[in-house]
């Protein structure tokens, strides 16, 4: 039998990380199922060239596997003492790059359409994919299987990747398309 399947899923069901099998219908698994998206969402973003943005979109690409490794182990599991942990620095890292990035935007003034140059488009792919998830994620907290350091990250990273989208369109010297929303 192939190492990458394994017939014992073929029931619905699937093993956390650290013992225990759940439904794939289960809250921890759609969670991490999300993130899992996002992660190629960004994995996609990066294959449309993202120039010197790359090297930022590659560390969030690695952040997001440890958020999946969190999501993916429950508490109190001996694989919980061996996974890496959600950095909450990560988040100050992300706000300076927003920072950084908003001294040379043109501040906004109306909502944008999503889109512009296919990096761009595929940013706004990766923040809506990101918002599912974080949506996904926010239950797993309010029912205290998570800290926040996860809702927190995913919040921030939307806002991170919206304002890539952006940076990518000025370098690529593609505007922003403001919404026009039609009166009457």
């Amino acid at each position: 039998m192939s190492p990458i399947y394994t017939k014992t899923g073929d029931t619905g069901e699937t093993s956390l990380f650290g013992g225990g099998r759940v439904g794939k219908d289960d809250a921890r698994v759609d969670a991490y199922g999300e993130v899992d998206e996002l992660n190629a969402a960004v994995g996609l973003a990066r294959a449309e060239g993202l120039g010197e943005l790359d090297g930022l979109a590659h560390q969030l690409q690695e952040e997001l596997f440890v958020l999946g490794a969190v999501l993916a182990t429950p508490a109190g599991t001996k694989a919980e003492k061996v996974i890496p942990k959600l950095n909450p620095e990560w988040v100050s890292a992300m706000e300076k790059a927003i920072d950084d990035f908003d001294r040379v935007l043109t501040p906004l003034s109306s909502f944008i359409l999503p889109g512009g140059t296919r990096p761009a488009a595929a940013l706004h792919l990766a923040r809506a994919v990101c918002r599912r998830a974080e949506r996904k994620v926010v239950p797993l907290f309010r029912s205290g299987k998570i800290d926040s350091t996860g809702v927190v990250f995913l919040n921030r990273l939307s806002d991170l990747l919206f304002t890539m989208a952006r940076v990518a369109n000025l370098r690529a010297g593609t505007p922003d398309v403001p919404w026009m929303p039609k009166r009457g």
